[in-house]
């Protein structure tokens, strides 16, 4: 699968959200999603940044995608809500979801980890996607097939020393992902999965391992055919998994 070479016209006509798709990996997803025929909503806490990716897929002549700035760690039900009220409205319809915004918190031994960052970090990490989920799910299920994607990590899957209230929410996220997986296995079209993207060039990476030469890793660009498998028609009947992108 991290091999696979996507048609064209993969994604034609499926709308398909994507959140943090203002830098890094949601940046190149939601390119390489719009260059494979889908219209992107671009979701994330930045405006400016995602106004730029909106331009970049405008000047590459993909289909025109919308955005809609949200601040995930404060955003609840009601903001969810309005944003699948402005998709509906908007498309009739939503094929897919990459829930790829996250936030990496404090790498510090748990006895000296601030309570208020661990809070924020669940919020971002775990809570938001389980809420703009919820609200989703209804718009989903009229896809004749829909993907949702989480992203998770190697420390969501072996909580590792150190990484704090970021491990915890990714080994939330596998849970979540496989909870959600079973429950819509056999009452809906949705399939439901997660990507480690690995060892990617991002202001993330950088964060965690700042003596790290950045050249001695993928870009994001490198590992889209994964996501590309799994928001397409090629991925039907695969669910419940945890993949790698490397």
């Amino acid at each position: 699968m991290n091999n696979y070479e996507a048609p064209p016209g993969l994604l034609a006509d499926r709308v398909i959200l994507v959140t943090g798709a203002g830098d890094g990996i949601g940046r190149a997803a939601a390119k390489a999603l719009a260059a494979h025929g889908a219209t992107v909503v671009l979701a994330g806490r930045t405006l400016a940044k995602l106004e730029k990716v909106y331009d970049e897929i405008e000047a590459n002549g993909d289909p025109q995608p919308a955005l809609v700035p949200v601040d995930f760690s404060i955003a609840g039900p009601e903001e969810y809500r309005q944003l699948a009220d402005t998709i509906e409205s908007e498309f009739g319809h939503l094929d897919g979801i990459l829930h790829n915004a996250g936030m990496l918190g404090d790498i510090t031994p748990l006895e000296m980890y601030d309570p208020d960052t661990w809070d924020t970090v669940m919020k971002v990490n775990l809570r938001a996607p389980l809420l703009l989920t919820q609200a989703l799910l209804p718009l989903l299920k009229q896809s004749p097939d829909a993907s949702i994607v989480f992203t998770t990590s190697s420390v969501g899957r072996r909580a590792r020393a150190f990484w704090g209230a970021y491990a915890v929410s990714k080994c939330g996220i596998e849970g979540l992902s496989r909870m959600l997986a079973d429950e819509l296995m056999n009452t809906s079209n949705i399939r439901v999965n997660c990507i480690n993207p690995g060892a990617t060039r991002t202001t993330m990476r950088a964060s965690a391992y700042p003596g790290e030469d950045p050249a001695s890793v993928k870009q994001p660009d490198d590992i889209m055919p994964l996501y590309l498998y799994l928001m397409g028609p090629d991925s039907l009947g695969v669910t419940g998994q945890s993949l790698d992108a490397q």
